[in-house]
């Protein structure tokens, strides 16, 4: 994420009516409204075949899949964030724009976002009594982070590569590591020897 060049104060009210008008995308940080980074076309192919891949695994499940263009409400009045992707199976989500409840968020790093989104959103993300699992997605390279709560209410991490099986558990689903980065080309790695 971005700041904008002129800071922006407003409540949230405000920034929740406000930025229905946008075109770009804002988060909104505890009164400050933050622009968001532009995307690359790996970033969105990436988040693409994530969609892809849960909305066909939950098509006959009460759940809701959501890609880029819908919030997820942090905390009410003073944050609201926009993940690459976000499930949620909370009949209390009935908002056209808001989710309260996700069980699963996916973020799809990049340079500029990466420190946040491991930081900042994932402080205030594990705050969700709902959210079992968190999934972190490298663009440079097939890579995928799951941090899944456990029944102490830990937080385990797992890594998934190229060949693995992700096992969603707050999900009841395996999504294959190749699927997320289907026809997404990797720059060669020099070995440097």
């Amino acid at each position: 994420m971005v700041a904008l060049s002129d800071r922006i104060l407003m409540s949230a009210e405000e920034y929740l009516a406000w930025e229905l008008t946008q075109q770009e995308r804002h988060e909104f940080w505890d009164g400050e409204v933050v622009l968001m980074a532009g995307g690359t076309k790996r970033h969105n192919r990436i988040s693409g075949n994530c969609f892809k891949v849960l909305d066909g695994l939950l098509a006959d499940r009460d759940c809701e899949v959501y890609i880029t263009d819908v919030k997820v409400q942090v905390e009410a009045n003073r944050k609201y964030f926009y993940p690459d992707v976000m499930v949620t199976c909370d009949g209390r989500d009935g908002d056209t724009q808001i989710v309260q409840y996700p069980c699963l968020i996916v973020e799809v790093l990049s340079d500029s976002t990466e420190a946040v989104d491991r930081g900042a959103k994932f402080t205030y993300y594990r705050r969700f009594e709902t959210l079992r699992e968190y999934v972190l997605i490298q663009q440079e390279r097939p890579m995928v982070e799951v941090f899944c709560r456990n029944d102490m209410g830990k937080w385990v991490l797992t890594e998934y590569g190229s060949g693995d099986v992700i096992d969603l558990e707050s999900l009841g689903c395996q999504i294959a590591v190749v699927d997320l980065y289907d026809r997404v080309v990797f720059d060669a790695i020099e070995d440097g020897d």
